[in-house]
């Protein structure tokens, strides 16, 4: 059989993406807090009448949202006026760009590497990782943002063959700068640093890449003016301030962790694809020199390094670099495919051992959560993952497209789960309370709870402002006549003589306000 042509590997990696992150996408309820948030911006703007202005000055609760730009706001906005309000809409345009950057990450690894197959293996490991999946489903604006720098990259590199691609590397800054704002300061940071030690500097001169800055930047730093001229100080204050350089020094809303909080997420969410790459540094740092071997080294450590030092940390802050370290692990399983090369034995058992947790995970989801799909997927886990392992002691080079086969098979069985945000396990389910607050409360009502804090999707899906306070508080606004959301512990210790039950909800009561 004659081998795949650039093109055929291109569509077989962009239908497998799009397979992956759009199988069962609305499945499951939107997440807090990035989910609630965004879905309940875009439906604010997907609301506003015509000629509001409210895509170039959106709202969060009817209040000015200052957080981050609106490009992926307004694009699920626009999923909203084709296909209604609900959680398949919300995800679609950030799970579809982020899938786009698989089949982009391979064109990058062709650029960089002058071959095909490190290239392939590079974009089939960032295909099956967990974290970049899973993240690109959701609706949030990292997996965007990575697909737009791996577009910048793209250009970057093309350059060397046709200047006027340096146009699209100013066009790509100002749609990362759309999505998710001064981030492009960091990513911007790293490819100028690659292209001074790339000794590609004759680029910074060139006009193409000045008239790209100028063209694609545009938009957003107009977006910008929009903001200072209409808010004034208030939004540099929030959005720059607040939300922006805040992080770098302080742990804002208490999302604070040591220093080496992202390499324990590599730990919890890397592997398999984890072993494989301390032999993709280690041959990316003696390859330096090359093109590749230098950008893996810089994308990595320069955005690794700036990530641990700042004192906010959130999980999902460490996902653009997961595509310097696809590239890495790519080219390490190229070196054991060509040169037959083959990794330390250690890593033998370890496949073994995650294929015994497999085991271990069938029988717990067949004892104490039966969940059908969960058990095929322990079971797929457990048989692949036993044979990669069985193939890495017979020194086969045959166990690369099994694990890749595995690791695919493995996600598109959890992305079919209604398991795949399990951060939803750690509070109440929200659309049974919003289900009994829609029913008896009308839209934009304030709703007083004693929940510990504010949940933006029980906001959204109720289509009310749900304010967390103690119970002296929530006393008092009992007496201003406001509606309570009660668990039941705080409803047998509050004094609510007269007060109306309209009904109950995964241990939440709501209070009808009582009435003279």
């Amino acid at each position: 059989m004659r081998p795949f042509r650039q093109k055929e590997w291109l569509l077989s990696l962009l239908v497998g993406s799009l397979f992956l992150w759009l199988i069962f996408l609305g499945n499951s309820p939107l997440r807090d807090w990035d989910e609630g948030t965004v879905a309940q911006v875009a439906r604010e703007i997907w609301r506003a009448p015509v000629g509001s202005m409210r895509w170039l000055y959106p709202t969060l609760g009817g209040e000015p949202y200052h957080n981050k730009p609106p490009l992926i706001h307004l694009l699920i906005a626009w999923t909203y006026s084709i296909g209604g309000v609900n959680e398949w809409t919300t995800r679609l345009p950030g799970a579809v760009l982020t899938a786009l950057g698989v089949p982009l990450l391979y064109l990058v690894g062709r650029l960089l590497f002058n071959q095909s197959l490190p290239a392939l293996f590079a974009a089939l490991v960032y295909l099956t990782m967990l974290p970049v999946v899973r993240h690109g489903r959701l609706a949030m604006l990292d997996g965007t943002t990575i697909t737009f720098f791996l577009l910048s990259l793209f250009c970057l590199l093309k350059v060397r063959h046709n200047q006027r691609y340096a146009l699209g590397i100013g066009f790509c800054f100002g749609l990362i700068t759309l999505t998710k704002g001064m981030i492009v300061l960091l990513l911007g940071g790293i490819i100028y640093l690659f292209i001074i030690l790339n000794r590609q500097s004759s680029l910074l001169i060139s006009p193409y890449l000045w008239v790209g800055m100028l063209l694609g930047n545009t938009p957003a730093i107009a977006w910008y003016a929009a903001q200072w001229q209409h808010y004034g100080a208030s939004f540099l204050q929030v959005n720059l301030q607040a939300q922006t350089f805040a992080r770098l020094v302080q742990p804002v809303e208490g999302h604070s962790a040591p220093s080496w909080y992202y390499l324990i997420e590599l730990l919890k969410y890397g592997f398999p694809w984890l072993l494989f790459l301390p032999g993709g540094f280690y041959l990316a740092w003696k390859k330096r020199q090359t093109t590749w071997g230098c950008l893996i080294i810089i994308g990595t450590i320069i955005y690794l390094g700036a990530i641990s030092l700042m004192r906010t940390k959130l999980p999902w802050y460490i996902m653009p670099v997961y595509p310097f370290l696809a590239l890495a692990i790519g080219a390490e399983l190229n070196e054991v495919w060509q040169k037959r090369h083959f990794i330390a034995p250690i890593c033998a058992v370890l496949l073994a051992v995650i294929a015994i947790a497999g085991l271990g995970g069938g029988v717990y989801f067949v004892t104490a959560n039966p969940q059908p799909v969960l058990i095929v997927m322990s079971i797929v886990l457990t048989i692949s993952m036993g044979i990669v392992a069985w193939l890495i002691k017979q020194r086969d080079r045959y166990f690369i497209p099994v694990l890749f086969t595995g690791m695919y098979l493995v996600l598109a069985l959890l992305m079919s789960s209604e398991s795949w945000i399990w951060e939803l396990n750690e509070a109440f389910a929200v659309k049974p309370v919003a289900t009994l607050i829609r029913k008896h409360v009308s839209p934009g009502t304030t709703i007083y709870t004693s929940f510990a804090y504010s949940r933006p999707s029980l906001d959204f899906y109720c289509d009310c402002k749900v304010i967390p306070q103690t119970l002296p508080n929530l006393q008092r606004m009992w007496s201003n006549k406001s509606y309570l959301l009660l668990d039941n512990a705080s409803l047998q210790k509050i004094n609510l003589l007269g007060s109306k039950s309209l009904g109950t909800a995964e241990d939440f009561t709501l209070i009808l306000p009582e009435i003279n």
